[in-house]
């Protein structure tokens, strides 16, 4: 796949005018060259604006030829720009055999990214004093997390991957037609305690799964519901769900996995750890959360968190050592041509996908595969 890396590095670049040196002109360059002239110049060192004009051809160039290359169905590509959406595309096929083309509205099962919508959650209780991020967690559940260090953990612990959960992947994914109750997973799951909190950065599905059944225990409602009342409905994201098997309404815009884009489909995939993956969203939907989060918690003049929180939510928080990128409370951070950049990715078995918000450029992005 074309790697998270490289979509950043394109992303992220700074691009300056410049000229080509050594060449001699000829009839037809000259009139580039003049055609060029008569054009209104950048300022000097001034980065060139990014349009769907040059996003388009550059991406048309790329993306199909990898499909071919890497032998995948389908990708879709989403990016926004100042609040609004620059560019939104399908390619190749949700599904093969009947050449059925993505589209901006197709579903993709974005994997972890979905624990993005579980942090963000998080934080609306968090916001309404329902959460405190540093108490014992042990005072939301009702069953225990064990006393192997003298540390309790905490939500931003939790947020942060620094638990000290052994992680495993066992039960994670499976063909089942329904999922087990969160309680009755997260009871029957429970990883050691390897690491005191907050001192080893550990990634954790479970730590992830567990927020979110806290989010169901703190207000009174069931995981899928609490954030398709609170998140998805509010973003007018009308086409994502946590809920497995997918609901009917749904299904018809759903894209098929494949391990190969040559090999049969596989079957809707079952994450056991709900609220840490098993989302199922549109590149067109998850564009209002994107633009969400880079217009200070508000899509089209609805407000899902407050301008302090999505400070707080965004800004570092945790660092194995100074010198290294920074956990956020549920982004991670990275860097790319001087921007600091936060995000995530998300991976099931058929699905693989990543989302990052270039803060400084008010731009973020989606990409997701099919195979």
């Amino acid at each position: 796949m074309f790697s998270a890396c490289l979509w950043l590095a394109a992303l992220a670049a700074i691009v300056t005018p410049g000229q080509m040196q050594g060449q001699v002109p000829n009839a037809h360059t000259q009139r580039l060259a003049e055609k060029a002239q008569a054009m209104p110049q950048p300022t000097a060192g001034a980065p060139a604006a990014l349009t769907p004009e040059d996003l388009g051809p550059f991406l048309d160039g790329i993306v199909p030829f990898e499909l071919k290359r890497e032998n995948i169905a389908g990708a879709v590509v989403m990016v926004v720009k100042d609040g609004k959406v620059l560019y939104a595309h399908g390619y190749g096929y949700a599904d093969v055999a009947k050449k059925s083309p993505v589209t901006p509205d197709t579903l993709f099962r974005p994997g972890s990214i979905s624990k993005l919508f579980t942090w963000t959650a998080v934080m609306q209780l968090v916001q309404a004093g329902k959460i405190d991020l540093h108490a014992d967690i042990n005072q939301y559940l009702d069953f225990k997390i064990p006393a192997t260090y003298p540390q309790p953990i905490t939500m931003w612990n939790l947020m942060t991957h620094t638990p000290g959960f052994e992680e495993s992947i066992k039960d994670l994914i499976d063909n089942e037609p329904k999922p087990m109750p969160l309680r009755q997973y997260l009871v029957t799951h429970m990883p050691a305690r390897v690491y005191p909190p907050g001192t080893i950065p550990a990634y954790s599905n479970y730590g992830a799964t567990l927020a979110g059944y806290i989010v169901q225990r703190v207000s009174g409602m069931p995981f899928d519901d609490y954030v398709e009342k609170n998140i998805f409905e509010p973003l007018d994201m009308l086409h994502t769900t946590f809920v497995q098997p997918l609901p009917a309404s749904l299904q018809p815009f759903m894209s098929l996995g494949y391990a190969l884009a040559t090999n049969p489909p596989k079957p809707y995939e079952t994450i056991a750890a709900e609220p840490a993956g098993s989302s199922a969203t549109s590149a067109n939907d998850i564009a209002h959360f994107i633009i969400a989060h880079l217009q200070q918690g508000e899509y089209n003049g609805v407000s899902i968190l407050s301008p302090a929180t999505v400070a707080l939510m965004h800004s570092p928080q945790f660092a194995a050592d100074p010198s290294l990128p920074h956990m956020a409370l549920g982004f991670y951070e990275e860097t790319r041509n001087g921007h600091r950049i936060i995000g995530h990715g998300g991976d099931t078995q058929w699905f693989h996908s990543d989302l990052h918000l270039i803060q400084d450029e008010n731009l973020g992005f989606f990409v997701s595969y099919n195979s």
